[in-house]
């Protein structure tokens, strides 16, 4: 059996709860759209992107050693993984709290730049080129999903623009299903990753492991806390993601779900950590922006636009704050 050092633990603790957190968080990512469109109940919903989540965990570890290895420059202390994370944790209940959808991913990387900045480390033991790469990936995949999302509604009026508008909702409310399926699959595949890099960085830091490999018995762990939390249900953020933003109809759900998908898959196949609360949110813009410009809530939009902009500087200053209370108990 491993002999852990008491950080070590606490760092494998407070990954699992800031996976779990964010797997009830972000469940509206995946079920919102077929919820508010009926194709499928909230129960079997959940159940299903709980189960997809877990197995869309499972597929890669690319994400995880992005996040483990390109934010910081050198190794790093168990403090400052236990700072991040407790500022991460923080400012994803708060927005929990309120319902408004914010991204994990944001939240996990302001924590890290906090904590680093807070310590000796301090600028220094940035990674300002991984930092680059990561928050381009972040702020351009909602761009690219709101954008992409325009182009596929489009496309679906034009080719099914004559016919019935009840009997093309009808199909699409079926195809849905698979659609919300695939989302659920990606989601897992993307965020689930994130606290696999934290356990695997602070493992490697502790000297448990001599290079950044996610262990088979990580991946179950965080695969598992991640559907648990799928499984609990984020009502207030599926409120705000399937109807405040746009009212949807199983065509537009599909298309939302669709490239959502897509997009985020994508990301997990070429290791960028994106923010999957962010590219559904983006894409159901597109899609609504598709059918009328005036028919999504801007208002909703706007101010969902300003969590993303002020996650990073609010959870890095958490982090910042947290790493000077945590050095205080710690050392």
């Amino acid at each position: 059996m491993l002999d852990l050092h008491p950080l070590i633990i606490i760092v494998i603790a407070l990954a699992l709860i800031f996976d779990f957190i964010n797997g009830f968080h972000d469940t509206a990512n995946a079920v919102a759209t077929s919820i508010s469109t009926r194709a499928i109940s909230p129960s079997r919903a959940i159940i299903m992107a709980a189960v997809l989540n877990f197995f869309g965990a499972l597929v890669s570890t690319g994400v995880a050693k992005t996040i483990g290895g390109d934010i910081v420059v050198g190794h790093i202390s168990q403090q400052i993984i236990i700072a991040s994370l407790t500022g991460a944790i923080i400012w994803n209940l708060l927005t929990w709290k309120i319902g408004l959808p914010s991204s994990s991913s944001h939240a996990l990387v302001g924590g890290i730049i906090g904590g680093v900045l807070m310590s000796d480390m301090g600028v220094a033991g940035l990674n300002f080129m991984g930092i680059g790469k990561i928050v381009i990936a972040l702020v351009a995949s909602p761009v690219i999903g709101m954008v992409i999302g325009f182009i596929l509604m489009n496309l679906i009026f034009m080719i099914f623009g004559n016919s019935s508008p009840s009997k093309v909702n009808h199909k699409f409310k079926k195809m849905q299903i698979i659609t919300a399926a695939t989302m659920a699959f990606s989601h897992g595949s993307n965020d689930a990753q994130k606290s696999m890099g934290i356990i695997t960085l602070a493992l490697v830091s502790g000297g448990v492991l001599h290079e950044f490999e996610v262990p088979l018995l990580v991946k179950i762990l965080c695969a598992t806390a991640m559907a648990v939390g799928t499984s609990v249900g984020g009502w207030s953020i599926i409120k705000t993601v399937g109807g405040k933003i746009f009212k949807l109809e199983p065509i537009n759900g599909f298309v939302a779900d669709l490239n959502s998908s897509i997009t985020i898959f994508t990301a997990t196949l070429l290791h960028l950590p994106v923010s999957t609360t962010h590219v559904v949110s983006g894409s159901i813009m597109g899609v609504g922006a598709a059918k009328r410009i005036r028919a999504v809530r801007w208002g909703v939009a706007q101010q969902m636009v300003m969590a993303w902009v002020l996650t990073i500087p609010c959870t890095a200053v958490m982090g910042a704050i947290c790493y000077t209370l945590v050095t205080a108990v710690f050392g």
